[in-house]
């Protein structure tokens, strides 16, 4: 890898980005970047020649599409280093979540995510809470849900503690990423949907949703009605401005805990 590297910023009128970024693509296919109003380029060569085309086409276009040009030589970062820095492992409750370039620790239960944002990764306070209240609650063989799975997270932490985990999401992505890192982890749980609460079957010992408050508050009933008599509702992603309205539609359940972290709370409950 070389120390320098260019990069070529053209500000633009944003209708024109993917017209001209298919122009820059067809002389140099690598590093484009769009923005609105904005198309980086970048490249460990020289990208003065990506620049005089386009200054050749806008007077080939009698200057129809106004072009501002921003060519610097930056120092080179490598990228993934980088990344990989910036994450490190955590301690919440009887877990420890580290990425794959970190080694297992002993006298923790062991969970591997390689995570793309801190959210799902056990960094976030609302994750950090919610593993602390698993590793609490949730013991062998119990009936678990993770509704909004994200990650798959926390389902691998009652999955590591004997529990029978199914999972949610309505994202596909979030899915896709709870099927990989139970692989990851070579995990497996009992089932995954795309969907909500509402497509589940049965009823579980500990229904887990960390989602926001808002959301909370809209599926509340069927939280509560897939949740087992005596069972437990672990409930997070709940800004401290917003617990009211959690409060208010959980209000005939036992509040068990409250944690606050930062400006998040998570509410364990029982019916």
């Amino acid at each position: 890898m070389n120390d320098k590297y260019y990069e070529l910023t053209i500000t633009l009128n944003d209708e024109f980005v993917d017209f001209i970024a298919d122009f820059v693509a067809n002389i140099y296919g690598e590093g484009l970047e769009l923005g609105t109003g904005q198309i980086i380029v970048r490249s460990e060569s020289d990208l003065t020649f990506v620049k005089d085309a386009l200054v050749s086409l806008s007077g080939t276009l009698s200057d129809a599409i106004k072009m501002d040009y921003t060519l610097e030589e930056k120092e080179n970062v490598d990228w993934i280093k980088t990344y990989q820095d910036s994450i490190q492992p955590i301690e919440a409750g009887k877990f420890y979540i580290f990425p794959s370039w970190y080694e297992p620790k002993e006298d923790f239960i062991n969970i591997k995510i390689d995570p793309a944002l801190a959210f799902g990764s056990g960094h976030h306070a609302t994750t950090f809470s919610c593993l602390e209240a698993i590793s609490e609650y949730v013991v062998s063989d119990s009936s678990v849900i993770d509704v909004g799975c994200g990650s798959g997270i926390l389902g691998l932490a009652c999955k590591k503690l004997g529990a029978h985990v199914e999972l949610c999401d309505t994202d596909p992505l979030s899915v896709e990423s709870c099927k990989e890192n139970f692989g990851l982890n070579e995990e497996t749980y009992d089932k995954l949907w795309e969907g909500s609460i509402d497509k589940a079957k049965t009823t579980y010992d500990v229904v887990i949703a960390n989602i926001i408050a808002d959301v909370l508050r809209f599926i509340a009933k069927d939280l509560k009605s897939t949740c087992k008599e005596e069972g437990l509702l672990i409930l997070s992603g709940i800004l401290d401005k917003k617990e009211d309205l959690v409060v208010d539609s959980f209000k005939e359940l036992t509040l068990v805990k409250r944690t606050l972290k930062d400006e998040w709370v998570t509410l364990v409950y029982k019916k």
